[in-house]
């Protein structure tokens, strides 16, 4: 019973060194590519000045295009996520999982849905 133990903290004790290790970008993917596993259920505001024109919903990520032949990041953002078409922060019948790009330089706010 004890071995058990000793090997629960000493594994415990290396994640933890592992991480202390890490940079603080490294320690963000790893967060991001674990959020990213788990799901989450974001929602994507596009506003028009200080009007909401566009909403998505039940986005589990949002992923940061990158080039072919470079590998590096691209001015847009990408994702899935169902259309909500009158706004109402509700997925209704008829409104559909869609594609979507957003360019670095759209005014959007992207948050985890409260309800």
């Amino acid at each position: 019973m004890k071995s058990i133990a000793l090997k629960r903290h000493l594994v415990t004790a290396m994640a933890v060194f592992l991480l202390s290790a890490c940079t603080q970008e490294q320690q963000n993917k790893l967060s991001r590519d674990i959020q990213n596993w788990t799901g989450t259920n974001g929602v994507l505001e596009i506003y028009a000045g200080d009007k909401v024109v566009r909403r998505f919903l039940k986005i589990d990520k949002i992923s940061t295009a990158l080039g072919t032949d470079d590998g590096k990041p691209r001015a847009y953002r990408y994702g899935y996520g169902v259309l909500d078409e009158n706004l109402n922060m509700l997925v209704d019948p008829g409104e559909k999982k869609v594609y979507f790009e957003i360019s670095d330089y759209t005014n959007a706010v992207f948050f985890e849905n409260p309800h």
